[in-house]
């Protein structure tokens, strides 16, 4: 009904509403940052001086208004139309008042990066009031990739702490504080398009005829570009591509036992019967076969 010591915020439902709240809230962290998610029912949620000097948090906040959308008042006639897609970067202890624009319910998520002055590199952050990040064409598919896969799978993080001070960098960069020209900033945005060509990979992995070229020119940046910034990932663009194909053809081997092993193979991408088993083999220590046997329930 009412929370004041939950979050460092404090909510208010109407009462009319009351009985039909429904939410659930998770988080873990990540190199030190937290990670978070929230969907509930729609509510108002407001975080005042007093919130603030009960729970500070000291913290760059990142957040992504999956579905729902509102009104953000960061006071000083600073007020924002917040819609399901926007993304929205303040300092943690400066308040705010966040108005539900409807019943729906909503669904966010969020990442909250202790201010370290190192990894933003001397620039200040404690003045960054709430505001919706206006689209700049050059930081923001890999600045939103970047964002998804910390708030994924943690499997997917190349280097989780490096990661993080690179989300950090580029949400200082949106904010002004940063410039795009900074060699930090740089290497950020390419951890960013990092994802964002794994994004597209995973997406495509079944076509056979998938190749750099095509997922740079999706990017927006050169076939050279596309080789640079595959150079700070575990695995090289092909490589990349093959492991998501197996895995992939694992899965569907073990869903679908009646499914054909050629069929299986073709549908994930590989041009050649040969390619499929070896890579299987290299990669899980046993035939296709022999996997769906391994992994069959006893009778």
């Amino acid at each position: 009904m009412r929370g004041k010591s939950l979050f460092g915020v404090t909510i208010e439902l109407a009462r009319d509403r009351r009985h039909a709240f429904k939410g659930s809230f998770q988080a873990r962290t990540v190199a030190g940052a937290v990670v978070s998610e929230m969907r509930a029912s729609s509510y108002r949620v407001n975080r005042t001086e007093a919130d603030i000097a009960r729970i500070a948090g000291d913290s760059l906040c990142i957040g992504l208004q999956v579905k729902g959308s509102g009104l953000l008042d960061a006071g000083r006639d600073r007020l924002h139309n917040v819609r399901g897609g926007d993304i929205t970067i303040n300092y943690s202890d400066l308040p705010y008042d966040a108005i539900p624009g409807d019943e729906a319910d909503f669904h966010y998520k969020m990442l909250k990066i202790p201010v370290d002055y190192e990894v933003m590199l001397g620039q200040p952050a404690d003045d960054l009031f709430a505001t919706r990040y206006a689209e700049n064409t050059a930081i923001s598919r890999p600045f939103r990739a970047l964002f998804d896969a910390l708030n994924a799978d943690r499997g997917r993080l190349i280097d989780p702490a490096r990661d993080v001070a690179h989300i950090a960098r580029l949400a200082m960069a949106v904010r002004g504080r940063l410039s795009p020209a900074m060699p930090e900033v740089r290497a950020a945005l390419r951890t960013g398009l990092c994802y964002a060509a794994q994004e597209i990979m995973m997406r495509k992995k079944s076509w056979q005829h998938l190749t750099p070229a095509a997922v740079a020119k999706e990017l927006g940046i050169s076939l050279r570009q596309l080789h640079v910034v595959f150079e700070g990932a575990e695995l090289s663009f092909s490589r990349t591509l093959s492991a998501m194909r197996i895995e992939e053809a694992r899965r569907l081997l073990l869903a679908l036992p009646a499914l054909p092993v050629t069929q299986t193979a073709y549908g994930c991408g590989f041009d050649s019967l040969a390619t499929f088993y070896r890579v299987f083999a290299s990669t899980y220590g046993m035939t296709p076969g022999e996997a769906r046997v391994a992994d069959m329930p006893p009778a």
